[in-house]
């Protein structure tokens, strides 16, 4: 739920971060920070505008393939430091707060992004709530657990890979089952939050400022959500998401199989590129799936354009994409929805496009 945007910054500053950032300098990063917080910045923009630009930055990069997976963890983790000194500053202006309630900020299970979640409980806590982290890939059981406990005023949900939103729903209508209302945020459920609706969240926010700005206007204090059962969406009477989740594991070794035979530079692939193949079908699948269970080939085609251009800077020919998605059709030629979702995605590889989408990130 993190977001950019909405103060001036300067621009100095952010280069310097971004330089100690990429530079493993976590002490200068540390040190530019609380020094502008310290000049009177607001540790809301410095959060906001610096630290979560610089982080969407480090993303970008490693889609270029300008760094490794391992360079971008440590960039990371250096972000969530700087974010955690900032924290503990203790100034004035936060003891005067109000005491606005208490929310639970949380990951869907499996989401191990937790920094824009991080951001987000930053927020909440400068604007007056007291608020419960729990960090990344929550199990549903035990968030299910930790509200009965403590009984918050709200859920708030973040989830940035696709492929959570069918763990969100369980979660979403788990929680509500219980009366605790749940706002959801981050890129999985969609640029316009159509997943949220589709999924029936109590609200959706685009970045951390709309998301603090809902709590207090409308989420806080209203009348508790009625139950919604699990199995509300028509779509998936004809089993299709179903059959392909729980063969997961037999579809990505007949794709893998099938697409040696017919692509014969994987023959010479050591094995490192083996396994990365191997993870690029998985991801496909989990994607197809997701795509079937929110019934949106939108979601399955923009992953797949997202992914021919990061294979394509890494200079992996996008034809061997194509071939991955006619390699998984043939298994699922009694799926009529999954063979019209791998058709649309195999035009869409050979129309111009932008090179940006969601997609897997590092």
């Amino acid at each position: 739920m993190a977001g950019t945007g909405g103060a001036d910054v300067p621009g100095g500053l952010a280069e310097r971060l971004w330089t100690a950032v990429i530079g493993r300098d976590e002490p200068a990063a540390v040190q530019d920070v609380c020094a502008a917080a310290a000049s009177g910045m607001s540790e809301e923009t410095l959060l906001l505008d610096v630290i979560a630009g610089v982080q969407h930055r480090v993303g970008v990069e490693w889609a270029a393939d300008r760094m490794s997976v391992a360079e971008e963890h440590a960039a990371t983790a250096i972000s969530d430091r700087v974010i955690a000194a900032l924290a503990h500053r203790t100034p004035t202006t936060r003891q005067d707060t109000p005491d606005r309630g208490r929310v639970t900020v949380a990951c869907v299970d499996g989401e191990w992004h937790a920094l824009p979640a991080r951001l987000l409980a930053e927020v909440l806590i400068r604007r007056g709530w007291r608020v419960d982290f729990l960090g990344a890939q929550t199990p549903t059981p035990h968030l299910i657990a930790h509200v009965q406990t403590t009984n918050p005023d709200a859920l708030l949900l973040s989830a940035s890979i696709p492929t959570h939103l069918p763990t969100a729903h369980s979660a979403i209508t788990a929680v509500q089952s219980i009366g605790t209302p749940v706002m959801v945020g981050g890129a999985a459920f969609g640029g316009d939050g159509r997943y949220a609706r589709l999924l029936g969240a109590d609200a959706w926010a685009p970045d951390a400022r709309h998301a603090a700005r809902l709590l207090a206007e409308t989420i806080a204090g209203t009348a508790r959500p009625q139950r919604q059962e699990i199995d509300d969406l028509p779509h998936l009477a004809d089993q299709e998401y179903t059959f392909i989740k729980r063969n997961r594991t037999t579809l990505v070794r007949q794709s893998l199989a099938d697409l040696a035979d017919r692509w014969q530079a994987m023959r010479s692939y050591t094995p490192a590129q083996s396994e990365r193949t191997a993870e690029d079908i998985a991801h496909i699948v989990d994607y197809l799936a997701t795509a079937l269970y929110v019934d949106d080939v939108a979601l399955f085609t923009t992953f797949v354009t997202w992914t021919a251009d990061v294979l394509t800077a890494r200079h992996v020919p996008a034809r061997s994409l194509r071939l991955g998605l006619d390699v998984l059709a043939a298994p699922l030629h009694d799926f009529p929805r999954a063979l019209a979702f791998l058709t649309t995605a195999g035009q869409a590889l050979s129309a111009p496009r932008p090179s940006s989408g969601p997609g897997i990130t590092a």
